[in-house]
Formats: structure tokens, sequence, C-alpha cells
């Protein structure tokens, strides 16, 4: 696996101190190695001190920090388990403790359980909103297998580099190799990690490629070995890696499991010669990852804080990762030092050089980054490092962004956490210019990733050939290197979707549904298959309408968009059943005319979130057809119109109420979508009437807030049983008593007029409110125009009583 030792995940290298347990309780003692971050010393200490007695409160502190440790040292499989304790106990998780279910969701993914992460994303969506990671790996998780898109064209295989103890983060090097590695042949005394009890890192060379072999099958696609090993056939997972699933079935992505050792043609020990890279540069504490110059004749590397046989901390007593530079005279590296920008206080790593040499990518979790390791980039001019600059939210997130690698075309690749992926780390791509974003991130997708930590990334500029690490071969035990072959043209880049249509009141998915796909000139005629579902490819910056059709069932039309940060993978169409009874409903969208599209979204008037489910009627009031669909998960809808003709459009949906929007007659030289969007309320809601407003001092309509109350007089003969306050409000100019008695007029007067036009007395309150509550900070004597003025001279109405 990718020990948080060997390649700085956490950036945070314990002192190595001594432990003394006399005197000192079970769960004390585990305390103190998990302070000392002796994540698997604690994880032994933690499992024993739960054993014993301890209060509530100790329990749920123990199993909290046991799930972390289990996390840390990367065992997915205890780590879900203790989670799922902790979120499943019941105890307040709010704060700090929210990120159990980050965790909890993170190790599901880890251990393939995608539709499970999904679900439990969503619970920590709701409690950490500002935490905006959730939103992707849901939508991701909604259909994992579009990231298998071109799984077929790649070759993986398990390489005979590598050793029983974790090899990693491999870099071209003149005809071959250089890469970190933990096995026993390292220079001197190697200290052990406190972290997980492993080795030290050092660096090793491979001084030829072609001495490389495999020694097992390919992971996705053709076999090297294929006299020796079995053919898996191809399905995503199937491979000698990954153990049985209870069904015999294998898990998406997950490439990996504890009984690889059993596994034909495995061997733990390295078949080809590795020689140590340098002793000047390979001490007793972490070296690597690293990159090489141009010419090869400068070395960038990782290294802990240790300069001179002196081992240095930080002000907290933590000892850091810095970035070294080295220099090849004549087939010795020396001149060792480190770059300016590193720091005692925090760590540095993972760099990366552009073939030219003029940019540096790198790792850091120096204040005011974004997440917990960001990539930066940093210029040289001259021989001298400029400003580190941080490269945005577009790569780095909440999460670890680290391993950059550029190609000899600038681009970058890396690994995060942050960014949807299959689980733990996943190897992503990103197009730059002069170090800057230049195109979107991508996700490589199986095989290259796996739901386990995939990482140390390398390859040409087609992206045909290449090497990368993963610890998917035992289930996260350990690290190894493969080599990946492209042997066909990937697919083009696509946005996947799924679509779903399904009864609206049973919501059991509807086999032989037709839907017509129609963007622009362009239609296509899809069908669902058994389970109510198809799948296609959509193009970017795209408007796609969805028209489902089936006997017995009303059509229904639904909008989608592939233009701007749109994620979503899948799309539900519902459909309701044709009623016997129904007035003349159209029976097709298809117009003979010049036709204008309206599309929007009905939203909660409380918190403006898009509603599910709600029945949304077009009427044409020429000939009194209707048009019905259903919104899905986004709340939208689309219509088709002619020009020529009034239509109205309404919400429905129980225990909410809305307005009716009408659309006025579209003429010759209308556009080709119109926006009109519908809110819904429910129940003791206060609802902003548009354009209920008064002049200075006074409390008769105008014509512009008559317009308006017709609005409502509609609704409230819609809602034949509806109660409502009216709640008027002045601004903060005249006395508090004048202006208390000004809103009651205003109130008296909106019921006054909505009685006129045939609502009954009882069904409405008049309120008035004064100057109580301003919507602006224009209070009295504070300087504000007339149009400020105007905005709290208004009326508004609470419902009181909807059925």
């Amino acid at each position: 696996m990718i020990n948080l030792k060997k390649s700085g995940l956490s950036l945070l290298l314990a002192l190595l101190i001594l432990f003394k347990s006399f005197g000192q309780t079970a769960l004390q003692q585990a305390e103190k190695q998990y302070n000392n971050l002796s994540y698997l010393n604690a994880t032994e200490l933690f499992e024993n001190a739960l054993k014993g007695k301890l209060s509530d409160a100790e329990k749920q502190s123990a199993k909290i920090k046991l799930a972390y440790a289990y996390r840390q040292i990367r065992d997915s499989q205890n780590a879900e388990r203790v989670y799922r304790e902790v979120v499943e106990s019941g105890a307040d998780l709010s704060g700090d403790a929210s990120k159990a279910y980050l965790y909890y969701a993170q190790a599901l993914a880890s251990n393939g359980k995608y539709k499970e992460a999904q679900e439990i994303y969503d619970k920590y969506s709701k409690i950490a909103s500002a935490d905006t990671r959730s939103s992707g790996f849901q939508k991701l998780y909604q259909n994992p297998e579009s990231l298998s898109r071109n799984a077929g064209c790649y070759k993986v295989d398990y390489l005979n580099i590598n050793s029983g103890k974790a090899d990693f983060s491999p870099m071209y090097y003149k005809n071959g190799l250089v890469f970190c590695s933990g096995r026993t042949e390292g220079v001197g005394l190697k200290r052990v990690f406190s972290w997980d009890n492993s080795r030290f890192l050092d660096m090793y060379y491979l001084q030829d490629l072609t001495q490389l072999t495999t020694t097992a099958s390919g992971l996705g696609g053709s076999n090297s070995n294929t006299g020796k090993v079995k053919k898996s056939g191809g399905q995503l997972g199937s491979d000698e890696y990954t153990p049985l699933t209870a069904n015999d079935s294998k898990t998406l992505g997950y490439y990996g499991g504890t009984y690889i050792t059993q596994g034909a043609n495995y061997s733990e020990e390295p078949s080809v010669d590795s020689k140590i890279f340098s002793k000047t540069i390979n001490t007793k504490y972490h070296e690597g990852p690293m990159t090489f110059s141009g010419d090869g004749s400068k070395m960038y590397f990782t290294r802990n804080n240790y300069n001179n046989g002196k081992y240095k901390t930080s002000s907290d007593k933590i000892n850091k990762l810095k970035i070294y530079t080295a220099e090849d005279k004549s087939g010795t590296w020396t001149n060792i030092k480190e770059v300016p920008f590193n720091s005692d206080e925090y760590s540095t790593g993972h760099p990366s050089i552009t073939r030219d040499d003029k940019l540096m990518y790198f790792i850091s979790d120096m204040p005011g980054g974004i997440g917990g390791t960001d990539i930066y980039v940093v210029q040289n001019t001259g021989g001298s490092w400029g400003v580190p600059v941080n490269l945005g939210p577009e790569i780095n997130t909440a999460g670890n962004e680290m391993f950059p690698f550029a190609d000899e075309k600038g681009n970058l690749y890396f690994s995060s956490d942050g960014h949807p992926g299959l689980g733990d780390l996943d190897v992503f791509y990103v197009e730059l210019a002069d170090g800057k974003v230049k195109g979107k991130v991508k996700n490589l997708g199986t095989p290259i990733n796996s739901s386990k930590d995939d990482f140390g990334f390398i390859a040409d500029g087609e992206r045909k050939t290449g090497f990368f690490s993963s610890n998917r071969k035992r289930g996260g035990l350990d690290d190894d290197i493969y080599r990946f072959t492209r042997e066909c043209d990937e697919k083009p880049e696509c946005r996947e979707l799924q679509v779903l249509v399904f009864d609206a009141d049973s919501k059991m998915p509807l086999d032989n549904a037709d839907v017509e796909v129609a963007t622009g000139s362009k239609i296509e005629m899809k069908r669902t298959d058994t389970n109510g579902q198809f799948k296609l490819c959509l193009d970017d910056d795209k408007e796609y309408t969805f028209r489902a059709s089936r006997d017995g069932y009303l059509p229904n039309q639904v909008g989608f968009s592939t233009k701007g940060d749109n994620n979503q993978s899948t799309l539900d169409i519902p459909l309701s059943r044709q009623k016997t009874d129904t007035t003349k409903v159209a029976k097709s969208v298809s117009l003979p005319c010049k036709v204008t599209t309206i599309r929007g979204k009905v939203t909660a008037n409380r918190d403006k979130k898009p509603i599910e489910g709600v029945v949304v009627t077009l009427k044409n009031e020429c000939d009194g057809t209707t048009q019905q669909v259903i919104t899905g998960k986004d709340g939208s809808y689309q219509f088709d119109i002619c020009e020529g003709c009034d239509y109205q459009l309404d919400a429905a949906k129980e225990n909410f109420g809305s307005r009716s929007n009408k659309i006025k007659k579209v003429g010759k030289d209308a556009p080709e979508f119109i926006s009109s969007n519908l809110s819904m309320f429910e129940e003791n809601e206060v609802v902003q009437m548009d354009n209920i407003y008064y002049d200075y001092g006074k409390y008769n309509i105008r014509p512009d807030a008559a317009k308006e109350l017709e609005k409502i007089v509609t609704m409230m003969k819609r809602y034949g049983k509806m109660r409502i306050e009216i709640r008027s409000h002045t601004d903060s100019r005249s006395s508090s008593e004048f202006n208390q008695q000004l809103s009651e007029n205003r109130s008296k007067s909106v019921v006054r007029y909505l009685h006129k036009r045939g609502i009954a007395l009882h069904r409405m309150e008049a309120s008035g409110y004064g100057e109580t509550q301003l919507l602006n900070e224009c209070a009295d004597n504070v300087e504000c125009t007339e149009e400020q003025h105007a905005v709290n001279r208004r009326s508004e109405f609470k419902v009181l009583q909807l059925k």
C-alpha cells in the first residue's frame, strides 16, 4: 500500500520516540501511540482497550481514533468495520466528528461498495455542506462503470522488479528506471518508521528497461504469459489478483485482494537485479520520490529534513519533508542542497520537472492551501527559483493531491482522493499551458485506476506506454510497480448518461419505453431494456431533450444540459398513467409550426432547492390541449410551444402550493428558448409577492401591483381551502406609529381587492409590520436612495392553511 510514511501522503513524519507503558492503562497507551503517529501499534492497543470497561464517551472517542488509525495504515476493511459501528451508534457526529461519515464513505469505496458509499456521502453532505467533495462522488457512484469506457484498450502488467516490500513511484532515468523501495539491502542502519513499523525508503535503479518482464497476466488487456495463466474473459476486475466475492462475481475497480499469493506465476521476490541508486543520496531516513533534469545531470528528490547528519523538526516537534537537489559529477551525485522554498514548519515533496527544466511541480501542505496537500508550480529563471504558485481549485481540492508528473508535452498527471474516483487515490490528467490549466481534469479510469491507491504515474507524451504504482495486489497491504501499454485508440471523451424511465406512482422501471433524444436537428431513438434503462454518450456543451412515451402513459419531456459544471450522470424520466377522464391531452409534442422551447426548474420557496416529482402542466389557451411532465431530481422541465397562442404553466405536488405562470403569445422573432421557473411553497411559509409595492406614505393599490394580485386571485381559486395572512411593510421614514398604521392599511387594501375579485374574507387575514422588518440597512438616520427605501414598502403573504 502507500504507507503514509513512505510516500508523504500525510507529510507528518513523527519523531522516533521510545514508549514506556508502565503504570498506564490500555487506553492511555493507545492514546500515546496514536498521538505519536504510531498508528499500527495504536490499532492493537485500542482494540484491547475497547474490550475493557469504558464510559460511553471514552468508547466513542476510542472507536473514532481506532477507525482513523486503520485508515492511516490503509486497512480499509477494518476501517469500514469500525466506522460502521461509529456511524450506526446514533451518537452525535457534528463538528469535527462529522468526518467519520467522510472517512466511512471513502472506506466503502476502497472496498468496492459504491452504492453504500453514495448513501454515506449523501449523509455527509447534509452535515458538512461546506465540503463540496460529496456531490461529485455521489454522481460518479450512480454509474461507476462510466470509468471503464477505455478499459479494453489497456494492458497492465505486474513486473519482475517488485519485491515483498514497498516498491513505487518509478521515474525515467537514462535507459532505465529509478524508484522508491523499502527492501532490506539499504545503506547502513535503516531505521523503522513508527507509523506502521516498516522500514524507511531508499532509491533503487534498474539500468535497462529491457530486463523487465511480467510475472502474471495483464490486468486490463491481453496477457503476456498466455500459456501460463488462464484468461479472465475481460470482465472488470476479473484477474487473478481479485478474490472471489460472496456470489463468485468480481467488483468494479477492485483489482486486488488478500488471496494474491494463490495466483499463478506470482513471486514475492524480484527476478531482475535493481541496485542502490546512490550511496551519497540514500540515508537512514526517507528518500524519494524524485525527478531528473532534461539532460539527466541534475536530480530533485524528496527527503526527510536531514542535513549533514542532523535531524531537524518543526516547532511542534514533527520532522517534515523537503525537496533537495543534487548534481551528477563523473557518476557521483554531489552538491546536495535544499531548494529555497523549503521550510522546517511545513513539508514539500514529490517534485516533477518539465522537459525544458523551466517549471517544477511539487506538493506541499504549506499555509494558505486548499486541502491536505496541494500541487504547486514554481518557475526556474536563470538558475534561480521564483515564488511557488498554487495550481488552484481546478486541480486542488479539500482532499489530497500528490505525485505530479509532467510529460514531455508539459501536461500534468497527478493522484487525488478529492476528485471523484473509484476509491483511495486515482490518477488524473489535465492539459496545461505554461503551468496554467487549459482543460478539464479527467480520471484515467480502469484499469489504470482501481478501488485502491493508484499513483506515481509516468508516461510518454501520447500515453501509449508507461508505469504506475498501486497497492491493489494484496488488498492494500503494499505497493508495487506496474507497466501499462495502450493497444488501441481511446474512445472520444464523452459524457456517459444513464437514463431510467419508470412509473411515477409505483416507481417501477418501464421496459420497452421509446425515448427520442434530440439536440439541434439531430434526433436519435432509444428504447429501454428490462430494467427501464439505457446508456448513451453525450457531447459537451450541448442542450438535449428527452421525450419518453409508452402505451398507457402520458408522454414526458425532460431537458438535459452538458454545459457548465453539470456532472450529473443519471437522468430519471417518470411517466404518469393515462387517465380515462383526462381532458384534451396532447398526444404528441411534435408541433407543425415554428417551435419555441420553454425551459425551467421547479424549486422550493424556502431554500431554493429543486423539487422532484412535481407534475408540471402546460395548457394551450388556444385549443385547450395540455402537456405534462414530472420533474426529476434536478427539478427541471421543458415544453415546446407554437407562436400565436397564450399558455399557462402550473405545478402540482402533494403538500405544496404554487402560483401559475402566464406565457404570452410568442411571435415570429421569438428566441429558441424561453426561461420560466416555478416556485412552490408549503404551509407556514412566507412568500414574497413580486411588484406589490407602494408609493411613499400611501396604501392604494398601484396598477403594477394589481397585475400581481391577479396571480394571487388565480392561486386562491385553484386552492379552494387555502387561507393566507397578508403581511405589509413600510420603509423607515416617518414615525414608527404612523408606519404601523400605514402597513395595516396596505394589508387591508390587498384584502379588499382580493375580496372584490371573489375571494371570501374568512380566507384572509390582514397584518401590518410597519418598519420592523426592513430588507436592507435603510433604518432611521441612515441615508438611502429612493430605490433602496422602495424595496421595504412591500406586501407578502404567509400560508396559514394549504388544504
